[in-house]
Formats: structure tokens, sequence, C-alpha cells
């Protein structure tokens, strides 16, 4: 798992055969297939660590947060990115190679996505909304939001800062959650 952490943010999950892996860890091509059906299998097990670790920062984040729409939204958004950027690795497998690898993380993507969506739903559903919203799109619409600004943070050559990318994407999910936008 160590070895594809590394190897599948870069060169990237297309890059790396099972050869390279199992050369990288030390290991027999025999002892990877005792462990997993295939280099695909071990992509999803990667992806589903690292969003099931980052539902759970967030969750946290959100329960110690001031039961504030401004509160909750600060600190989940904080929270997310500052463990999304804490490590690079995690951040291109979650944002990037999740995209490049086709069909292989469309399921757990999708599962993924609609986890964050619940957790915007209900740590936003004491406020109130423009009534003929509806509050699961938005939520998919800021998700989709912030997914682009830490694409942004990992491809571009002049990286924002973590600071750069809370502001916008608490000001995203402010004005599209129907609370004031700020910083």
């Amino acid at each position: 798992m160590t070895a594809a952490y590394t190897l599948y943010a870069k060169p990237g999950f297309a890059a790396t055969t099972i050869e390279r892996l199992c050369s990288e860890a030390r290991i027999s091509n025999r002892a990877f297939y005792e462990c997993f059906g295939g280099r695909e299998e071990l992509l999803q097990a990667l992806h589903e660590r690292c969003v099931e670790e980052s539902l759970g920062v967030v969750s946290k984040a959100l329960q110690d947060a001031p039961n504030t729409l401004d509160g909750r939204v600060k600190a989940g958004i904080r929270a997310y990115i500052e463990f999304a950027t804490a490590d690079w690795r995690r951040a291109r497998i979650m944002h990037v190679e999740v995209r490049r690898s086709g069909d292989v993380l469309t399921m757990s993507r999708q599962r993924a996505v609609d986890a964050f969506a619940r957790i915007i739903q209900d740590a936003s559903s004491d406020f109130p909304q423009e009534p003929h919203l509806n509050r699961r799109l938005l939520a998919l619409g800021v998700i989709g939001a912030l997914q682009e600004l830490l694409i942004e943070w990992l491809l571009s050559e002049t990286q924002p800062e973590i600071d750069e990318l809370v502001a916008a994407a608490v000001h995203i999910f402010m004005r599209s959650l129907g609370g004031p936008a700020t910083a």
C-alpha cells in the first residue's frame, strides 16, 4: 500500500505496473496477488482509505464547529483542505488519479461524492435556504468547486496558499448555501 501510495500519485496509476509496485514494495508478484486482485483493486483500496480518513476529519471538525452556517462551513472546508494538502500524494490520488483512472474508480468516486454531499446537507440543514433550490444539487456543485480548487493547487506552477483555497471555497459554499459571502 505504501509503494502504491507514492507510485499512484507520481508517476500515476496508468504508468505504474504491478512489476514496479512489487519492486518498490520489495515483495513478489505472488505476494501481491495474495492481497489484491490487480492494481485496480489496490487503487480502489487506497482511494477508499483516503476518503474514509477525510470523512472522519471533516465530521470531527463539524462536531467541534460553532453551530452557525458560517462556523460549520469554515470548519469543514479548512479541515478537508488541510487534510488533503498535508500530503500531496493523498490530494493527487483523491482529485487527479481518481479521474485519470477511467472506470476503475467510478463507483468509489461516486460513493465518496455522495458521502460528502450528505455531510454538507446535514451540516447545513438547520439553516434557511432558498426554497426552490435543491440542497443536494447545491452540495454537489460546491463539491465540484472544491475539487477544482484542489486540482489547481496540485497542478499549477504557482500553488495558491492554503488560506487562499479556504477563502475561495468558503465564499463559494456560503453563497451557494444561501449565507453571506465571508472569508
